[in-house]
């Protein structure tokens, strides 16, 4: 197989995530191939690093091309398992050339992590502008859809076919934080589109599942140790924990055969107020 992009020089001492509860999970054979959405930080890039470790080739893919060619120095994989694509998830077209290459530099797709998503700024609700209502949605929700139809498509036509979709999905699927109704919104329309795939694939091979994740300590998750509005309208700080478990967890599910499917899984720091919130 071709050398996929040979411009990307790799440490000759991994520096990605190290050994850990991953290392006990089974071993992907060679073929198996993945894609990681939002791979450039935070959760795509430690999902990113875990599978890579695992033995998988791993298609990375986000908006910032500077983070994608880190996350793969910092992962020590050899060059041969990579291929980084630059991509707006938000964009049809972006999209489309994403699954392309996938197609053209692995011959196949075993796993989408849907993982790209942003949100809006904590303002009162009838402040909320409408572009960054549409931002939201258009991120967390189309791009998750415009993914999935891409890897359907893929998934029901390569030989053997079928594949697995894991959707990241948030506490926020569940119960909001206060002024964070387009976040919260698409979170819970995950869970219905989750569902739907993991209907609809049936006859093809296709298992879908959700992971909702409750403070991984990430950089976007670092104002929770700074303090983060509550239901009651205080400020309190918030346990996180290491992103290396969401990881794991992620891993875990796309280990499994195709006849067996986790539909959902929460992990989240432990004393966060999730249970009993509000």
């Amino acid at each position: 197989m071709a050398r996929l992009r040979s411009d990307i020089s790799l440490p000759d001492i991994c520096l990605g995530i190290p050994a850990g509860p991953s290392s006990t999970l089974p071993m992907a054979t060679p073929q198996k191939i993945a894609l990681v959405t939002g791979a450039g930080s935070g959760i795509g890039r430690a999902v990113a690093h875990a599978l890579l470790s695992a033995g998988w080739s791993v298609v990375l893919t986000g908006r910032r091309p500077d983070a994608l060619d880190a996350a793969v120095r910092e992962s020590g994989a050899p060059s041969e398992r990579v291929l980084v694509v630059a991509n707006d998830v938000t964009d049809p077209a972006a999209v489309k050339n994403l699954f392309a290459r996938t197609r053209e530099g692995f011959g196949r797709l075993d796993l989408l992590f849907n993982n790209a998503g942003v949100s809006a700024p904590g303002v009162p609700f009838d402040e909320l502008p409408l572009d960054a209502w549409k931002s939201v949605v258009e991120t967390n929700l189309t791009g998750c859809f415009l993914c999935a139809q891409e890897a359907f498509r893929l998934m029901k036509t390569q030989s053997p076919r079928g594949g697995r979709i894991i959707n990241n999905g948030s506490i926020s699927a569940h119960v909001p934080r206060p002024n964070s109704a387009p976040y919260t919104a698409t979170k819970h329309a995950i869970t219905g589109l989750t569902k739907s795939l993991a209907l609809d694939g049936r006859a093809h091979d296709i298992a879908c599942g959700q992971i909702d994740i409750g403070n991984a300590d990430t950089p976007m998750a670092g104002k929770m140790k700074q303090g983060v509005p509550q239901a009651n309208g205080t400020l309190a700080i918030e346990p996180t924990m290491d992103v290396r478990h969401v990881a794991d967890a992620v891993l875990y599910m796309a280990s499994l055969p195709l006849d067996t499917n986790v539909p959902t899984i929460t992990v989240m720091a432990t004393k966060m107020p999730y249970v009993g919130r509000g």
